[in-house]
């Protein structure tokens, strides 16, 4: 493997963030490109400046974090992330003035009562929790992308409003960022003397006044820079030297299959085990080491496309609505869109949009048959088949691994699935063995490694307390103990810890 420039990478990968907060494909670079501008016209070091552009451009991928819940309260995430987005949050009036009425726009009258009753009375909890949650895994991502300390702080910071803040409370980066982020989302609604006004309106109460001043004095130019060129050559060309690089694309893909899959408890880990058996059914079925790559690479982005569907159809527990499925059969082609973005990831789209393809012409979202269909497809389509089957749905319970056996094999039957793949995926899946005995990451005990597995999967303090026959306040306290030690403050950022750690391995 040869060593990537993550920014290249970034290029489509920040679609993730703009899609799971309900943004304008296309935001995060702008944002980064802004931010560049911004940071450099005050002379800062370049560490500063490289805060500043990698903040901007990871400024939204956390969200994504409490995107279940936001449904759950909200009914949809990205209208809820939307109406956020549009307002000042240093100013209570707003939520009257701008959340409620984006909130509930077009919901029928009964929808509306109750959304305005949720606003109301949970929406400070909400604003938040929210707001932790994205903080601490935007900071986790950073840290696994190796990105340096003031980086991983900015993203920690970025959501800090400048009033009630010392002067120097909150880092340089993370304020050019947050400016940044929000000139382009008012730049995209009303153009540059809009986001002009937006910024000021918000100038010493979410946003430094003097950012706010300098981007008043220079927008015009800058917003007339980035509408006459590429705006991911800008970018690329923005980023301070030296250059920061990853040893190979793995390890990125890993960190954005991971937020994918904290869009529903239920997919939690679904990417990782997807990429590990569809690797394994390379190996068996005999494929090129740099063709084994590109499906375990292709295995965990398959479901990025997810987070452009709200938390709210994925959790759903009965059945989907015609419209619902219509959004479901779209999320691979948000997976293409996402990795056409990076010249790197883009040979991939062929394997990553056709995984729910099938061979008859059954499958979606193109409707594609056998002759469009690569090997590398056609496993990948095997692994996630097999690999689903296996996991719990907000509809059904998981199935039994023979009783997934016996269903991959009765649909390559019937000529849904490749058979030379279902087999390979099927001997992979059935070579796997226990992980050895090893010593807990952090600390932890055999007894939290199980409260945290349990924690990932989706369960309320209450849940775990009756799976483990032990008492609610038992339960809590191992939470709060787990979150001291691995050093995190929410539910999103301890899955991702025990995803990266391999401890779901271990569910039985």
């Amino acid at each position: 493997m040869v060593a990537v420039r993550l920014a290249g990478l970034l290029a489509g990968l920040s679609r993730l963030a703009d899609l799971g907060f309900g943004l304008e494909t296309g935001t995060a670079l702008r944002s980064c490109a802004l931010a560049a501008r911004l940071a450099r016209s005050l002379d800062l070091p370049d560490a500063d400046v490289q805060a500043a552009y990698y903040t901007a451009f990871l400024h939204h991928v956390g969200c994504v974090g409490y995107a279940r819940e936001t449904a759950s309260l909200f009914g949809d995430e990205l209208r809820a992330s939307a109406a956020a987005g549009r307002t000042d949050a240093a100013s209570p009036s707003d939520l009257i003035a701008t959340f409620l009425p984006t909130l509930i726009h077009g919901r029928p009258v009964r929808e509306r009562a109750r959304l305005v009753l949720a606003a109301i009375t949970r929406g400070g909890r909400w604003g938040d929790e929210f707001t932790a949650a994205a903080c601490d895994v935007g900071r986790d991502s950073a840290r696994r992308l190796g990105l340096p300390d003031p980086v991983q702080l900015s993203l920690y910071q970025v959501y800090d409003l400048w009033r009630g803040s010392r002067a120097d409370g909150i880092p340089i980066g993370a304020r050019i960022a947050r400016l940044a982020g929000l000139a382009v989302l008012f730049e995209s609604i009303g153009g540059p003397e809009h986001a002009v006004r937006s910024v000021r309106r918000r100038g010493g109460g979410m946003l430094d006044p003097n950012l706010v001043d300098r981007f008043g004095r220079h927008a015009g130019e800058w917003f007339t820079e980035l509408a006459g060129t590429d705006v991911r050559e800008a970018v690329l060309e923005a980023e301070p030297w030296p250059h920061v690089t990853v040893p190979d694309a793995r390890a990125v893909a890993e960190v954005f299959g991971d937020l994918a899959d904290l869009k529903s408890r239920y997919l939690v880990g679904h990417s990782r085990a997807v990429a590990l058996l569809a690797a394994g059914a390379g190996e068996r079925l005999g494929l090129p080491a740099a063709a084994r790559l590109d499906l375990e690479l292709a295995g965990l982005l398959h479901d990025l496309g997810r987070v452009a569907i709200s938390a709210a159809v994925w959790d759903k527990p009965g059945p989907w609505t015609a419209h619902e499925w219509e959004q479901a059969r779209l999320h691979p082609y948000y997976s293409e869109r996402i990795l056409a973005g990076s010249t790197e990831l883009a040979p991939l789209v062929p394997i990553v949009g056709r995984h729910h393809e099938r061979l008859d012409g059954s499958g979606y979202h193109r409707g594609s048959t056998k002759d469009d269909l690569s090997m590398a497809a056609r496993v990948l389509a095997a692994a996630d088949a097999f690999r689903t089957a296996t996991e719990p749905r907000a509809h059904r319970p998981p199935l039994p691994p023979d009783r997934a056996r016996e269903r991959l094999l009765e649909r390559a039957e019937q000529g849904h699935l490749d058979a030379d793949a279902v087999r390979a995926v099927l001997a992979a899946a059935g070579q796997r063995v226990p992980q050895p005995s090893r010593r807990l990451p952090h600390g932890l005990s055999d007894r939290e490694a199980e409260v945290l597995r349990l924690v990932a999967r989706g369960c309320s303090n209450a849940e775990i307390a009756v799976r483990l026959v032990i008492s609610r306040r038992t339960a809590e306290h191992h939470v709060q103990h787990i979150y001291a030690k691995i050093g995190v403050s929410s539910r999103a950022a301890a899955t991702l810890f025990a995803v990266e750690h391999h401890l779901l391995d271990q569910d039985g």
